[in-house]
């Protein structure tokens, strides 16, 4: 499973800006996505997560602020993130949970993106 996400850069407190990641390769099925983000110095932090069914987890410090959603038809997970702070600057990593079949088996796994870079700076 490769995931290729897109749509950071460098934006202005109060700015907005919408991330994408779209999952590809072979695999059953795509659960959970969703997104984390690691500030330098800091661990990496979930931002917002999104069941296959439409429910949403945020983080805190986000909510109100960023919204994710998926298109399960291109197997793709957003994350539209407004009124952006300083603070949110980071890498933005996402994740998706794919089942895959392995053997006689499916197993689910985690897949990560090679991460984005938000800079909120003015």
């Amino acid at each position: 499973v490769q995931l290729q996400a897109s749509g950071g850069g460098l934006v202005q407190p109060g700015g907005s800006l919408r991330l994408s990641c779209a999952a590809s390769g072979s695999f059953f099925s795509i659960n959970g996505m969703g997104w984390y983000r690691q500030a330098p110095g800091k661990q990496r932090e979930l931002v917002a997560t999104i069941t296959s069914g439409g429910s949403t987890n945020y983080a805190d410090s986000v909510k109100g602020r960023f919204t994710v959603s998926r298109d399960n038809a291109k197997n793709t997970v957003y994350l539209q993130m407004n009124s952006l702070k300083p603070e949110d600057t980071a890498v933005y990593y996402c994740n998706v949970k794919a089942t895959r079949q392995e053997g006689w088996v499916l197993v689910e796994r985690d897949y990560w993106g090679q991460g984005t870079q938000v800079t909120v700076s003015s």
